[in-house]
């Protein structure tokens, strides 16, 4: 510590001696400054240095900053900025880019006999993980995409002539029992309700129907209920109206193929449950996703054909 000299007092010596004194102090500290780069800044106070902004921000934590250099620690040095890189042009992106002649043949929304064979394809190769439902919904976007990525072509989610030729020379040609499985899962045993007459026999335990005469399963397929708020009835019933081309007077949505057991609820076909799988709820119907199954069931149940929900 370097300490001038002065008196008692308060007051500093006046004289040659304590001028010069005084003049070594001044040095000593100028020397110490430039010797300390300017680092110190005055707690609380502005910095030492000059007050123009420092030529680079903080980065976030050593993250790569915009032109692809690290961030320097910020300082106040007086020393002017890096002059910036130049920005490298643009080379085209790796991900392949649809083919302008491909024809889109199914996408968002179809359906029939040619997306259940997609479906069935699909699966055949692993990309697609259920049942085909012959509905082109969300989850075969996703198949399709799947396989498009695979094969280095564009991952557009719709089957194009491009896709679908690709697909067609790795599959064979699917079986019928590859384009329409019996259910996803397996059918319940039945209740003893459903072993005599005519049944459409739903179990919430599986999550299957099966249409049964005289305790013989004639078809199944997989049904979803309502949900906790909307709770699917059970119990013994029958049905007491059809109707083809039903649309919902409360909720305004199709119910294709409705067979009406209870109340307002009914054993119809769901684009949804086809688009989403149990992901999703019905209002209190049995829900069917698979629209050929439940088209053959509407056409053989006849008024007053017994329904049992277990």
């Amino acid at each position: 510590m370097i300490r001038s000299s002065r008196t008692g007092r308060g007051h500093a010596h006046r004289g040659g001696r304590g001028a010069g004194t005084t003049s070594a102090a001044v040095a000593v500290l100028a020397l110490v400054a430039v010797t300390a780069g300017c680092r110190a800044e005055p707690a609380g106070g502005a910095s030492a240095g000059p007050s123009t902004p420092p030529a680079s921000s903080p980065a976030d934590d050593g993250k790569p900053g915009a032109d692809g250099t690290r961030s320097a620690t910020p300082s106040t040095s007086a020393e002017p900025s890096a002059k910036p890189k130049a920005t490298p042009k643009a080379t085209p992106e790796s991900t392949p880019s649809a083919d302008p002649q491909a024809k889109v043949l199914m996408a968002t929304g179809s359906q029939g006999r040619q997306v259940r064979e997609l479906q069935a394809r699909l699966r055949q190769i692993g990309h697609f993980d259920r049942s085909p439902t012959g509905y082109y919904g969300s989850v075969t976007v996703t198949a399709v995409q799947s396989f498009q990525g695979k094969r280095g072509l564009s991952r557009t989610g719709k089957t194009d002539t491009v896709t679908w030729q690709k697909l067609l020379g790795m599959t064979h040609t699917p079986t019928a029992a590859e384009l329409n499985p019996p259910t996803t899962r397996p059918a319940a045993k039945p209740d003893k309700r459903c072993l005599t007459g005519r049944v459409i026999c739903i179990s919430k335990n599986s999550r299957t129907l099966s249409w049964m005469n005289d305790g013989r399963v004639l078809s199944s397929m997989d049904v979803r209920f309502g949900s906790q708020y909307t709770p699917t009835r059970e119990g013994t019933f029958s049905v007491y109206w059809k109707s083809r081309h039903h649309v919902s007077s409360i909720y305004h949505t199709a119910m294709p193929y409705a067979m009406f057991f209870s109340g307002g609820q009914a054993v119809h076909y769901s684009a949804d449950f086809a688009a989403r799988g149990y992901n999703g709820a019905s209002h209190g119907c049995v829900n069917v996703r698979d629209e050929a199954k439940i088209a053959s069931l509407f056409d053989q149940v006849r008024n007053g054909d017994k329904v049992v929900v277990y």
